[in-house]
């Protein structure tokens, strides 16, 4: 049975298609940035325990972030290719194949949760060793990561199911789910790690079965919303069809995946650039680096709700609507991080007072706010259009402006600016490449905005929801 799209379809009348851009992208974006601060929670409170377990624990700790790392950057990639597909259809109308791409999305994040459990479990010491930790971790390690990866589906599996809701425009289930999920862990970490009452204490091993307990209950909890009960389609399940799901989804997950993967190894190559100046040049840009993240949250949730509002308009045919939430989502990016660097430099002084222990990581530390947030705006113009492109189904161009930022631009310009003019120098390298990539970032999404045209059908439903946005009072 083959589903054909429906010009009177729920999804035509919903929000992401018809309501105004600007309040839509406002209103669905507000609870992902709730939901990001949440999950920062994870970590911190995670290291504020651990610590109290011992130096050598934290450690431990610190070396499992790269693996964990990798294995959350696959559960972006699955996210990301989740959203478009997903959204698309549902700008086509086309719900039963909605249904058909939702349900195999979650199957391929639980198998790809088993493999990383198969292949985690008996590769601990190998992996670790390789990464540089000696034999005094390697309990913490094992202890840690062995209760980790059996809960990697449960860790995976959620972050498909917040991107299904947000293609659908729901992004408050998915804010409020981590947000309770971060609180749960909190209750959860002093309780395992150093035990109360019946319950014995676990060590490192408590704070990682506190992550999983904590994303398990997560995943419940979204599986019970009634939306998405009603887009889990197990009924007529083959394995033609989920051959061809998994294709579908993969041509633009894949590439994702590897994209998320290039800003740490990008970042570690510039931490190494940093060293060669010094422990105080490191410390100062381990500080700076963690006000920038702060810094472009509200980017990265705008990256998270405009894709789904492209890819349903992308698949309705709208690409005038497409056009101006992209244009409208660029401009607001440039002004609101020109005005997040002004706050920076007002702040500066209780920064580098707060932060910096000796004058010479204050200097340095001043160096970086006045330079590396500067050009956060044009940053953000990338992330957008790297985002932009994914949710256009053009993945390898996404790749392609991710690789040029990060390996043609950011480490170079990074490392010339060390050997002319020190840590300094570092800082107006990466300016420069966010600058000069914002501008090839723009070129290249121009480009391939220009050469999206609608069909006649979807000229004439897109023409007839343009004008019941311009006059609601005929609709």
């Amino acid at each position: 049975m083959t589903s054909t799209p429906s010009s009177e379809s729920p999804a035509r009348r919903g929000s992401m298609l018809e309501a105004p851009i600007a309040r839509t992208l406002v209103r669905k974006t507000l609870p992902v940035i709730g939901g990001m601060l949440a999950m920062m929670t994870f970590n911190l409170v995670d290291a504020w325990y651990i610590a109290k377990l011992g130096t050598v624990p934290l450690a431990a700790v610190s070396f499992t972030f790269p693996v964990v790392f990798a294995v959350i950057s696959l559960a972006i990639g699955l996210g990301i290719g989740t959203s478009a597909v997903v959204g698309r259809l549902l700008g086509r109308g086309d719900h039963d194949r909605v249904a058909r791409r939702a349900t195999d999305a979650v199957l391929l994040s639980l198998l790809v949760g088993a493999l990383v459990t198969l292949a985690g479990l008996p590769s601990i010491e190998g992996l670790f060793s390789l990464l540089g930790a000696d034999a005094a971790l390697m309990p913490y390690l094992k202890a840690y990561m062995g209760v980790w990866y059996w809960g990697a589906a449960l860790v995976i599996a959620p972050r498909i199911i917040n991107s299904v809701l947000r293609a659908h425009g729901n992004t408050l289930a998915a804010g409020l789910s981590m947000g309770a999920a971060a609180l749960l862990n909190l209750a959860l970490d002093p309780l395992l790690i150093f035990g109360a009452g019946p319950i014995p204490a676990m060590g490192v091993a408590g704070a990682a079965l506190a992550t999983v307990l904590s994303w398990g209950l997560m995943t419940l909890g979204l599986i019970c919303q009634p939306r998405l009960r009603g887009l889990i389609a197990l009924r007529g399940l083959t394995l033609g069809a989920l051959a061809e799901s998994w294709r579908v989804l993969g041509r633009i997950a894949l590439p994702a995946a590897v994209t998320s993967l290039f800003t740490p190894v990008a970042m570690a190559l510039v931490t190494r650039i940093v060293a060669d100046h010094g422990h105080a040049a490191v410390a100062a840009f381990g500080v700076g680096s963690r006000l920038d993240a702060i810094a472009q949250i509200v980017v990265l949730a705008l990256s998270m709700t405009l894709s789904p509002l492209v890819s349903q308009n992308l698949g309705a045919g709208q690409f005038a609507r497409v056009r101006r939430a992209i244009g409208g989502c660029l401009a607001f990016v440039l002004v609101w991080q020109l005005l997040i660097w002004a706050g920076l430099q007002g702040l500066a002084p209780w920064l580098t007072a707060r932060y910096a222990e000796g004058p010479e990581v204050g200097e340095v530390l001043r160096a970086f706010i006045w330079l590396v947030p500067l050009g956060l705006g044009a940053q953000g113009v990338v992330i957008l259009s790297v985002s932009s492109l994914n949710a256009l189904h053009r993945p390898r161009d996404a790749m392609g402006l991710s690789v040029v930022r990060l390996f043609v631009l950011f480490v170079p310009l990074a490392w010339l600016g060390s050997r002319l003019a020190g840590p300094g120098g570092i800082f107006a390298g990466m300016l420069a490449a966010n600058l000069i990539m914002a501008g090839i970032a723009w070129w290249r999404l121009r480009a391939v905005l220009a050469r999206q045209r609608p069909s006649p059908a979807q000229s004439r439903m897109a023409g007839q929801s343009e004008s019941q946005e311009q006059n609601p009072s005929q609709g």
